[in-house]
């Protein structure tokens, strides 16, 4: 057996060798709470699960870490912009504090990962509980000769991109084609590309949002956040670093380049995830092109969303298409495909989940985390067991659902649920079951040749917005919109 996982700093396929023997360390980067997830947010998550997941799976010991960023700029502002308000827009609470804000975001974050089925992480650091070691670190760059207070009197602190040779390797850039780094005013910087480390508090701004360093009070840089709490959490060299591939830069670029600067290794790899798109364009809540995880969930319950996220490899894009008068939306798609698995487990009856998933579901989680191939196998395992039910072979039915039932383990799709949820998924089930029974009375008719009852059938299965295809390998079904 050997994991093998693409890194994007060496942009191969590498095999997955751990720092140390048994373990893996894994960070990834969590949510900036300034609003309601959409479902590029919560697609990162899971892919990032289900690779813990399968680490386990694979006899690791794993620790996690996801971090809240729990203040920013947007957070600041969206604060201020509820003062005084007595007609609140959606989603705004009059006189918000910036921290309670940030907080009722991150609630809406922890229900949509729960729904999920998104595991809680070993630890979850928020960026306000970790100043001290953020003071640490800026302390460490500045005494290497990386780091410079600001040139004018405003208390931030810069990394000096320049002072540090390797910085763009990540996404391999040089510094001249770099844009100015917009996170400061540049009149105190040596150059217009060196990145905040810690950002001076400016009038007008509360004093809560503030901490008091040997620099002036002011709050960290996002880029900083991040590097501190993986060396808390993880030490100065870890397994591998993940999140969205709009992070790579400027954000892990200089999450890399401040703490190499430092002296630490940091991440071995550097895994990221596709975009999630709507029509071709980047969902953005800027652009209002979003759609919600709770959108998604009373669609089709959580389950099937879970699934619609793994039926994309976790480095491609994930194009959402809302349903046509022609196709069903992607998630509908998958809640389709997720009651076939349904069907025939509740036709195997009770069964144990299996100790081992079959070798096909193992080669493609172990090479990069293939999930598409993975459901494939999932899917021929279902097609296995339909034909040995049909055939009155329950035992090696039952012996293909524990195989099918250690698959959806893996995947995290048993954990995925709620009250909504569960009730949709009961409802695919019943239908899955119903279809399934009939596509297997018109098999047999065409069995026995009874072309006018196989086509009677199909007719049955039509009105009820069905589609049957016909292949090699026998029928499969689909819902009209």
């Amino acid at each position: 057996m050997t994991l093998r996982f693409f890194d994007s700093a060496s942009r191969e396929i590498r095999d997955f060798v751990p720092v140390r023997p048994g373990e893996a360390s894994v960070y990834y980067c969590g949510a900036t709470v300034q609003g309601e997830p959409h479902a590029g947010h919560v697609r990162s998550a899971v892919a990032f699960d289900t690779l813990v997941r399968w680490l386990e799976y694979r006899g690791y010991r794993v620790t996690t870490v996801r971090n809240v960023t729990d203040i920013d700029d947007k957070i600041l502002a969206k604060s201020e912009a509820s003062r005084g308000v007595t007609d609140p827009a959606p989603g705004q609470v009059p006189d918000e504090e910036w921290w309670a804000l940030a907080y009722r975001y991150e609630q809406a974050f922890a229900r949509a990962y729960d729904a999920l089925g998104v595991r809680r992480p070993t630890y979850e650091p928020r960026a306000t509980g970790h100043i001290t070691e953020m003071h640490a670190l800026i302390q460490r760059l500045i005494d290497a000769g990386h780091a410079y207070p600001a040139l004018d009197d405003s208390g931030d602190v810069y990394f000096d991109v320049r002072s540090f040779p390797e910085y763009g390797a990540l996404t391999r850039q040089s510094v001249e084609d770099m844009q100015e780094a917009p996170d400061a005013d540049p009149r105190g910087k040596r150059d217009p590309r060196d990145f905040a480390l810690w950002k001076g508090r400016k009038d007008g701004e509360p004093e809560s949002a503030s901490w008091p360093s040997p620099w002036g009070a002011g709050r960290p840089g996002w880029h900083l956040e991040c590097s501190a709490m993986a060396g808390r959490y993880l030490g100065e060299t870890f397994d591998i670093h993940g999140g969205g591939l709009d992070l790579r830069f400027p954000h892990h670029e200089n999450e890399l380049a401040q703490s190499r600067a430092a002296g630490d290794d940091f991440a071995r790899f550097w895994m990221h995830n596709g975009l999630v798109t709507m029509g071709g364009e980047k969902m953005s809540k800027s652009i209002g092109n979003t759609v919600s995880p709770r959108e998604l969930i009373e669609a089709v319950g959580p389950r099937a969303v879970r699934y619609a996220f793994l039926a994309a490899h976790y480095r491609s894009v994930l194009d959402y298409r809302p349903a046509t008068a022609d196709s069903p939306s992607s998630v509908e798609a998958a809640a389709t495909a997720l009651a076939r698995v349904d069907a025939f487990l509740a036709k195997a009856g009770d069964v144990e989940p299996g100790a081992e998933v079959p070798e096909a579901f193992a080669a493609a989680m172990d090479d990069d985390l293939s999930t598409p191939q993975a459901l494939a196998a999932l899917h021929e395992t279902v097609r296995d067991g339909n034909i040995a039910l049909a055939a009155g072979d329950r035992e090696g039915a039952q012996r293909l659902a524990a195989s099918v039932l250690a698959m959806t383990r893996v995947l995290g799709l048993d954990d995925a649920g709620s009250a909504a949820g569960a009730s949709a998924s009961r409802e695919s089930e019943a239908l899955a079951a119903l279809v399934e029974d009939v596509i297997a009375q018109r098999r047999a008719a065409r069995e026995r040749k009874d072309w006018a009852e196989a086509d009677r059938l199909r007719d049955v299965l039509a009105a009820a917005s069905v589609v049957v295809e016909d292949g090699a390998e026998g029928s499969s079904w689909s819902l009209r919109a």
